[in-house]
């Protein structure tokens, strides 16, 4: 189960690498003056529509899978036991096994001079 563990952690590493990627070499709304400095060669290699349609598909399926590995791990790591490989329940852990508390010293009665 960890081998299968480790690989959608790898596969999910992967596939937010690309979402970044992909986002970043994206276009905004804001774009088109860009077009005066050379960006326009896109449309030669991505066909007439540019690079905005293979872009947005190609993180849309990046961003996909991502959400589908954490899923699977959310649900893997839930059918596991309730375990903590971390140990942030040790001070829990610590207070069950603490000795009793001592009991109150016993009052003195207060001394009044005479």
């Amino acid at each position: 189960m960890e081998a299968f563990k480790t690989l959608i952690m790898i596969i999910g590493g992967f596939a937010s690498i690309a979402v970044i990627g992909l986002v970043l070499m994206q276009q905004g709304k804001g774009a088109d003056a860009g077009a005066a400095f050379g960006t326009g060669s896109a449309q030669g290699v991505f066909g007439s529509a540019g690079s905005a349609n293979f872009l947005s598909r190609s993180t849309a399926i990046a961003a996909t899978v991502f959400f589908c590995c954490c899923l699977a791990l959310s649900i893997i790591s839930s059918k596991q036991g309730s375990g903590n490989k971390l140990g942030l329940d040790a001070p829990a852990a610590a207070q069950q096994h603490a000795p009793a508390a001592s009991q109150p010293a016993a009052a003195s009665k207060p001394v009044i001079p005479e």
